[in-house]
């Protein structure tokens, strides 16, 4: 009985505990809000790292129980969380987002500002010394901030400073010895940089990342202590700040709207869209800059872009073919991560992780080429992204079949949140983190040993050197482009004096680009022209991007090592050509020549109340030569000090003005001081983005008008006297009609609900409807009553179809391989003003399309020839005796007369015959430039098949209309601040715009004159 008391004492005792154990809990529960035991922690040893996922037994610390229970609910399906985001570690000190916010990440109908972001980010800082904020260098084009965040153990933060030092040295071999370089790899940790949103439209990562850097710096996992340990990580939490606000507005019009229509997000930035993960070439819009000084401040070796597309989570090796100027380590290491976290992604049962068939890796335009191209491994993830926060039922395309290279691959339907997405990035990228923090001596030693075959590739690989004459034509064109590489981190040299490789010659002052330093891969990979084959697979961008060609820069690619042993000078700051003002002692003028430098543009507005007429020959004065298109500044014209006037403007100008006590006797007309307008649509704002960049830069006032003005306006030649529409998409009636007019009006701009919307570059009641037929013919009544109108590439369409042109059509190839590439053109007939500047030929950017026929005598269409030159396809001759340029001959037959010489704009038998449809001379499309005769000298640089149906054809046509002219491009002159060269195609254009039939009454001059690299 005694035993049985005791029993059952020990019983209510051990109750008693157990009960006061558990009001204990209870009590910690609510001072730390709701905690809860993890359920698991990856192992962080590198020994554990081939082992499947198992339950961590060390202490990591209180969760978050009630953000943990909204993880699960947000998530559609169990197995798209893991182990790693499933819970969220509490803290009385440090807030979770949704004390700062007021909901959880992923979390249904929420979408943050960036000022929300940065709240966030900065209340993290004051209550943690494991995270850091920071500012970028340059502020958007709208003004606003882009921050960066550096998170990481205390003591490594405290240190930072320290760590960029290792890392700068690791980046410069030529400064440490391999000694001291395994010294530095022991000490230095990784920088690890994850960057966020840069398509705004892409909306998830914004939201992880700000639950990533509290996770990393609260939880004491072993899986996040290691990598805190090694690794230092730096977050963008969102880099097109512009556009992810202002995807924010459209996402909160459209839950303060439902059932209306949805204004699509028609402006990011101020001036790109999706095309600003193309800048990597040009470096034009701030958020590329940012990143390009970011990196060359702390020299991460991984930069980490995130992306979302493609399901469920693609992480980036690409197709190939891969960039063929890359070391093959960085291929490597894209593999090597990728498969790293596809192995432990599947481990865990995450269906659709995969690699490969996606994307090339062959252009070097995307911004993480900050990365790859300067000896780091640059990286993106694109996983699936419903674009708003709102969970729905998705349908997944060919990516759900199972392939070689995706053993794994995602359901064909699904139910995808918000959520998901987060736990996909957030999952894989802690796996990378950990997995370079367990081998942070390999990626450091990697990032050294790539930099040291950079510097060894002069004399290795080679090339020796890359070298900018200093003689040639475009002096100023050619000092912006080496600044452009000193914008990238490469060294550029002077040469002191006049040096001498082989049979070449380059004058003191000329650019040398070493390849015996650390960025070599990055400047030979943009100097060096391109081939691509076309049985590759299919590239997924453009194909040549040969940086001297498309600015119109004679570069040259010197082999020989011995040019390294000159005597040059290393540019410490920015090439900068300072223009210069001549004296005469009796001066009647002064000359400014026509070399299609682009700040003759900028010029000619900066002198706008002058009179300055262009020269229609090319001529002699004072002993020099001078171009067709020449400035010609005359006193008499200009009243006043004109030296005085001219000083100023022409040294910022990079331009030289000569004055000359007297002028030749040359044909020449005033230049206008044109009103400009730049015309879009309300569908896609992408490409006509890129022309306002340039028209800024280079400060020549235009005005930005979107199509309903062309419909609304009825009376455009009052208004403009140039209207320039830059490429969109889809054909001429989808252009012309614009957002159907269906449904309640869809406004774009501000309010209280899309206060990022009055931002933008303009703003519409309701953007639905385009030009519409009655913008056409506004159109065509500004062409007749003297305006002039340049539709680009795609937009041509709408002149032919709907007939504001004639004589001109644009025909379809089925054998035509030629995407995004230079090729070969040649002026046809250079006395057009819109040629003035140029020599003979000239390398142009084209991306398939269009492909203009000239119609002999103006008609309809068809046929071959026109005025300036052929348009026909180039087929050559049939077999036969001879070479492609001897006529064929028949046996047994005389041979056949040779054609009559006709004079300009003679009518042939058979045009007589058709004479209702015939055009007059006066008025017959003017071909100014073609592509290449021969086939063999089309590319440059890029890809080409089928180059038949190119050879020949019509790249920019001039076509009078009325008193005015419609003048096509096939080529686009102004694309992603990389086409330098042809910008003076549309500038001619615009200041000739009441001229451009100059010279019609002369043969076309085309070859056998005076070329502008003769008038240096």
């Amino acid at each position: 009985m005694k035993a049985k008391m005791s029993l059952q004492n020990l019983r209510i005792f051990l109750l008693t505990i157990v009960t006061a154990l558990a009001l204990w809990q209870v009590s910690l529960r609510v001072q730390a809000q709701k905690v809860e035991k993890p359920k698991t922690a990856h192992p962080a040893s590198a020994g554990n790292a081939d082992k499947p996922p198992v339950t961590s037994k060390a202490a990591a610390g209180p969760n978050n129980s009630e953000y943990g229970a909204k993880v699960k609910e947000y998530t559609t399906e169990s197995y798209f969380m893991t182990e790693l985001v499933d819970h969220l570690p509490a803290s009385d000190k440090v807030p979770s987002p949704d004390k700062i916010l007021g909901y959880a990440v992923g979390a249904p109908g929420h979408l943050t500002y960036t000022k929300d972001l940065y709240r966030y980010y900065r209340e993290l800082e004051k209550t943690t010394p494991r995270v850091r904020t920071f500012i970028a260098p340059e502020k958007s084009e709208e003004g606003k901030e882009q921050m960066l965040v550096a998170v990481g153990d205390e003591a490594l933060l405290a240190k930072l400073d320290r760590y960029k030092e290792i890392t700068a040295k690791l980046a410069d071999p030529r400064k440490v010895t391999d000694a001291e370089a395994e010294q530095l790899i022991g000490e230095g940790k990784v920088f690890y940089w994850a960057s966020g949103s840069i398509h705004s439209p892409e909306t998830g990562s914004c939201e992880m990342l700000m639950e990533l850097a509290y996770r990393l710096a609260v939880e004491e996992s072993p899986f996040i202590q290691a990598i805190r340990k090694n690794v230092i990580v730096l977050i963008t939490p969102a880099l097109e700040v512009d556009g992810r606000d202002r995807m924010v507005d459209t996402y909160n019009y459209r839950k303060a709207n439902p059932g209306k229509g949805v204004p699509p997000l028609v402006y990011w930035g101020k001036y790109v869209a999706h095309d600003n993960n193309r800048d990597g070439l040009g470096m034009a819009l701030a958020l590329s800059r940012n990143q390009m000084k970011t990196f060359l401040e702390y020299h991460p070796a991984i930069l980490h872009d995130l992306h979302e597309s493609v399901p469920f989570l693609y992480t980036s090796t690409g197709t190939g073919p891969y960039n063929a100027w890359l070391d093959p380590i960085v291929i490597d290491e894209w593999n090597v991560l990728a498969y790293h976290e596809i192995e432990e992604m599947t481990k865990r049962g995450v269906p659709g992780v995969w690699t490969h068939g996606f994307y090339d890796g062959w252009a070097p335009n995307y911004m993480f080429y900050v990365a790859n191209g300067h000896n780091a491994i640059g990286r993106f993830y694109e996983t699936f992204g419903n674009s708003v926060a709102d969970t729905m039922d998705r349908t997944v395309g060919a990516q759900s079949q199972r392939d070689w290279f995706r053993p794994n691959p995602p359901q064909p339907r699904v139910k995808w949140s918000l959520r998901n997405n987060v736990n996909m990035q957030e999952s894989a990228i802690l796996l990378a983190m950990n997995f370079v923090s367990n081998n942070k001596d390999r990626f450091l030693k990697n990032f050294y040993l790539k930099s040291k075959r950079s510097v060894a590739k002069a004399t290795n690989e080679g090339p020796a050197a890359w070298v900018v004459p200093g003689d040639q034509a475009r002096v100023v064109e050619a000092a912006d482009m080496v600044n452009l590489l000193r914008l990238m981190g490469v060294e550029v040299h002077q040469v002191d004096k006049e040096i001498t490789v082989k049979d070449q010659k380059f004058p003191a002052g000329s650019y040398m680009i070493r390849m015996d330093q650390p960025y070599s891969r990055m400047a030979d990979m943009l100097l060096d022209t391109q081939y691509y084959n076309v049985n590759d697979p299919a590239p997924y961008d453009d194909t040549g991007w040969t940086l001297g060609a498309l600015r119109n820069v004679k570069t040259v690619r010197v082999t020989d090592k011995s040019v390294l042993q000159s005597p040059m000078t290393l540019l410490t700051q920015d090439a900068k050509v300072a223009g210069t003002v001549t004296k005469a002692p009796a001066p009647t003028a002064y000359l400014i020549n026509h070399n299609a430098e682009n700040t003759l543009m900028t010029l000619r507005f900066k002198l706008k109340d002058l009179k300055i007429a262009a020269a229609e020959e090319p001529f002699e004065a004072g002993g020099q030569k001078f171009n067709a298109g020449t400035f010609i500044i005359k006193l008499s014209d200009n009243p006043g000090d004109l030296n005085q006037k001219l000083s100023g403007p022409v040294a910022d100008s990079g331009l030289k003005a000569i004055a000359v006590e007297k002028l030749p006797d040359v044909k020449s007309h005033l230049l206008a001081v044109p009103h400009i307008a730049i015309l879009h649509t309300w569908t896609n704002t992408q490409n006509d983005g890129w022309f306002r960049v340039e028209f800024d830069r280079l400060q020549v006032p235009y005005t930005y008008i979107s199509d309903q003005v062309i419909r609304n306006t009825p009376n455009l030649r009052e208004k403009f006297d140039v209207i320039i529409f830059p490429p969109v998409g889809g054909s001429a009636q989808v252009i012309v009609g614009g957002i159907p007019m269906r449904g309640a009006p869809i406004p774009w701009k501000g309010s209280d609900v899309t206060p990022n919307m009055g931002i933008g570059p303009d703003q519409s009641d309701d953007i639905r409807g385009g030009m519409t037929l009655r913008g056409v013919l506004n159109l065509q009544k500004f062409v007749e009553d003297g305006g002039v109108f340049i539709p680009i590439t795609n937009c041509t369409r709408i002149a032919v179809d709907y007939g504001l042109v004639s004589g001109v059509s644009i025909q379809e190839s089925r054998t035509l391989q030629a995407r995004g590439s230079v090729y070969n053109a040649t002026f046809a007939d250079r006395r057009s003003p819109i040629a003035y500047g140029y020599a003979e030929t000239l390398p142009i950017y084209f991306n398939q399309a269009p492909l203009f026929q000239v119609a002999a005598g103006g008609g309809p269409g068809g046929g071959g020839g026109g005025e300036g030159g052929g348009g026909g396809a180039g087929v050559g001759r049939p077999s036969g005796r001879g070479t492609l340029t001897d006529p064929d001959v028949v046996q047994g037959m005389p041979l056949a007369e040779p054609a009559q010489q006709r004079r300009p704009g003679e009518l042939t038998d058979e045009q007589r015959l058709q004479q209702a449809f015939a055009t007059p001379p006066e008025l017959r499309p003017r071909i100014v430039l073609r592509f290449a005769s021969d086939e063999k000298s089309l590319l440059i640089s890029g890809m080409l098949a089928g180059g038949s149906d190119l050879v020949n054809k019509p790249a920019v046509v001039d076509v009078p209309v009325g008193q005015g002219h419609v003048v096509m491009f096939a080529n686009n002159p102004m694309w992603r601040h990389q086409t330098q060269g042809s910008f003076f195609l549309i500038f001619n254009t615009a200041l000739n715009y009441d001229h451009l039939n100059v010279g019609r009454d002369r043969p076309p001059r085309t070859d056998g004159s005076r070329t502008e690299d003769d008038n240096k």
